[in-house]
């Protein structure tokens, strides 16, 4: 992935930070010349990281001098650690709102860029990301001058079950542009979008033919779709783009790729213009919304839990019955290994296993690395084996795939397993193997599940909190946390955090699918601390993507794939 080596090279800066017995002067340039070097690799454009550099050193100083909580080391590191964050969002973050088209209007988007950049695709993923959330949406075709630009608008469109407009005949782009939109405008499409040739500064025929296909169709919005690999040309480049076409948007391309990516930084800062999706595969489904705080945190590897609950509610809207059937079974403590085989489903359909996992606080970067392949295909033959299981296995808790003793502990597998292991070409033990997990998630449905469960008690604390955090940063106000606290039923906190070490559903799941990649060092650290921070403040909370998520919904989540979709 694009910005992964800067992801990599930031974390272990910050390691070492943690390391540090003593934060002074000395480790705190140390920290930022290895920030500031990874940042340079990475094509981020000189005066920037001059400007992070001085920012960073500034505030941690004023701290440092101002003797708070002299002696103690953990604050020291806390206030560096904000401070890099904090910098860090302010370079991709210009402060300014994008353009958002509404419903009930016709809403034009003008896409712009260099030649190669991925306009053409990137306006297909732009209309079906519209069309997906409820916009009727158009593409206009205004590029005459790349051959087959209209061939490939007409196959992506077609594929995507998008309208689309353009001409064999017609060499006119600006007449084009124009009459396309008119023909969409009369047929009452919420979104059109026009995809342009593409162009470089050094053009001025071609800017000036932009600029004339801006006058005739008077966008709302105009987008630079950049590409991940432009480096330091990003920023002259985008300022020639700014002063002729003004662009609202970002939209940064092939960020699936090695490239380095510094430079769509570059650009941001350079134009004080948003990026609002990021384009991270070939798929017409690959474009992903872009927000800057979360961005930061998973290059941090602090995860992105926001994302993760807004991915899985994507999901539970798609099936919202099936979603509705399976938050009942929770709320009542049962799964069943078909329960357990749609989830695995989910999971798969989710996406690349290390893009999920890269949203979750507390996993070690190396377990994301070349991880895919193998995830993937574990997944799919635990699959296979419930592909073989008959419709009565299914529907059961698996207990009749063991050989129960007098005291009704389990002694052996029966001979189902080994028909089970025959039948999907794998193992006895991959049977083993699943029945093992599926028994762990099951056993964490029941103790969620029920009237005394956990996912009630949590349900009661964020009632009793009244919603997000309130105070800065959308950290729970001193009052919050009382009332969270009251609100706790007795033992729930000590039982969540046995659930947690001794292998909770969530954990086994992603230990599973990461097998081969470092999985058996995964722990869930993060949420760990989280919980013993309710216990004594609940300040952890704050920090988990941007104010207080609702925790039950997570929970539930993390726990079923989406069951919160049935609420």
């Amino acid at each position: 992935m694009v910005l992964a080596d800067l992801g990599r090279k930031l974390n272990a800066a910050l390691s070492s930070l943690n390391r540090a017995p003593v934060v002074d002067d000395k480790v705190l340039d140390a920290l930022l010349k290895e920030i500031c070097a990874a940042l340079l690799e990475s094509d981020v454009n000189v005066k920037l990281v001059q400007q992070l550099r001085q920012k960073v050193k500034t505030k941690a100083k004023a701290y440092f001098e101002s003797g708070a909580d002299r002696g103690k080391e953990a604050n020291r590191k806390n206030v560096v650690q904000k401070a890099i964050y904090d910098e860090l969002v302010q370079l991709v973050d210009p402060g300014v709102e994008p353009y958002k088209p509404k419903k009930g209007h016709t809403n034009v988007i003008m896409a712009v860029g260099l030649q190669g950049n991925g306009k053409t695709t990137t306006c297909t993923k732009l209309a079906v990301y519209y069309q997906k959330r409820g916009f009727k949406s158009c593409i206009v075709c205004a590029d005459t001058f790349r051959a087959g630009a209209f061939d490939q608008t007409r196959q992506s469109a077609t594929k995507a079950k998008v309208a689309y407009f353009g001409s064999y005949t017609e060499t006119d782009p600006v007449a084009i542009a124009a009459q396309g939109v008119v023909k969409f405008k009369k047929e009452r499409f919420d979104v059109i979008i026009v995809d342009t040739s593409g162009r470089h500064k050094q053009e001025s025929e071609l800017f000036e033919e932009m600029v004339q296909i801006g006058q005739a169709v008077k966008p709302d919005m105009t987008v630079l779709v950049l590409d991940a690999s432009i480096g330091q040309a990003a920023e002259a480049q985008s300022r020639a783009f700014k002063e002729s076409a003004d662009f609202g948007a970002i939209i940064v391309t092939k960020m699936d790729g090695h490239a380095k990516g510094g430079g769509a930084i570059s650009a941001v800062a350079a134009t004080k213009t948003p990026i609002i999706f990021l384009g991270v595969g070939e798929h017409l489904s690959d474009l992903d919304k872009f927000s800057p705080q979360p961005f930061i945190s998973k290059l941090l590897g602090m995860g992105d839990v926001q994302g993760l609950m807004e991915h899985m509610h994507e999901m539970a809207a798609a099936n919202p019955d099936k979603q509705k059937e399976m938050a009942k079974k929770l709320e009542e403590g049962k799964l069943s290994i078909r329960d357990w085989r749609e989830q695995i489903q989910n999971v798969m359909n989710m996406g690349p296993i290390s893009k999920i996992a890269s949203m979750i606080p507390g996993l070690p970067q190396e377990m994301l690395e070349g991880s895919d392949e193998e995830g993937t295909l574990r997944m799919k033959r635990m699959i296979y084996i419930t592909d073989s299981m008959s419709a009565v296995e299914l529907d059961s808790d698996g207990s009749m795939f063991m050989d129960l003793g007098k005291d009704g502990k389990p002694e052996g597998l029966t001979w189902r397993c080994t028909r089970v292991a025959r039948g999907s070409g794998t193992s006895v033990r991959e049977v083993e193997e699943l029945l093992c997990q599926y028994r762990m998630m099951a056993n964490m449905a029941k103790q969620a599940g029920g009237k005394h469960g956990w996912l009630q008690g949590i349900q009661k604390m964020q009632a009793a909190a009244g919603g997000r955090g309130r105070g800065a940063n959308g950290m729970p106000t001193p009052a919050q946390i009382q009332a969270m606290q009251r609100s706790m039923p007795p033992g729930m906190l000590q039982q969540m955090q046995r659930q947690m070490r001794s292998g909770g559903g969530m954990q086994e799941m992603m230990k599973a699918m990461m097998r081969g990649q470092g999985g058996d060092q995964f722990d869930m650290e993060e949420m760990q601390r989280m919980m013993s921070q309710m216990g004594g403040g609940m300040g952890g909370l704050g920090g988990m993507g941007g104010g207080m998520p609702n925790m039950a919904d997570m929970f539930k989540m993390m726990g079923m794939g989406g069951g919160a979709g049935g609420r």
